[in-house]
């Protein structure tokens, strides 16, 4: 049981770092650097404290990710990681108001779906 959970953890700690990652690149100062280009964009992602952030948190879920996988079978604990197209779908919907359409939903729900599959065999 606290196998699932972490995974289900790390999972969701990897969705985060997305979101966070996207955030720090989308960022004004990113932005600003972008028609600038080499130099100046190196410099402002590596400023930029949510790229930081999402790099971090990262770190951290790779470490328990190897910890998970010291515990579980490999074709156990990965399809999980199809759970965080569903965490990543809503962080777009309701954080960065993305539009999703009705096939990128089907198509997440159908990952989610073999993921319980998985996880039941």
């Amino acid at each position: 049981m606290l196998t699932l959970a972490l995974i289900l953890a790390t999972v969701t700690a990897s969705a985060c770092a997305q979101l966070a990652l996207k955030l720090g690149m989308t960022s004004p100062g990113v932005v600003a650097a972008l028609p600038q280009g080499g130099k100046s964009i190196l410099l402002a992602v590596a400023s930029s404290p949510l790229v930081w952030t999402g790099l971090t948190i990262y770190g951290l879920s790779v470490a328990v990710w190897l910890w998970i996988l010291s515990k579980v079978d490999l074709s156990l604990a990965y399809p999980f990681v199809g759970v965080s197209f569903i965490v990543v779908m809503l962080f777009g919907v309701f954080l960065l108001n993305e539009t999703v359409t009705p096939l990128r939903m089907i198509g997440t729900l159908l990952i989610a779906v073999g993921c319980v599959m998985v996880a039941r065999s």
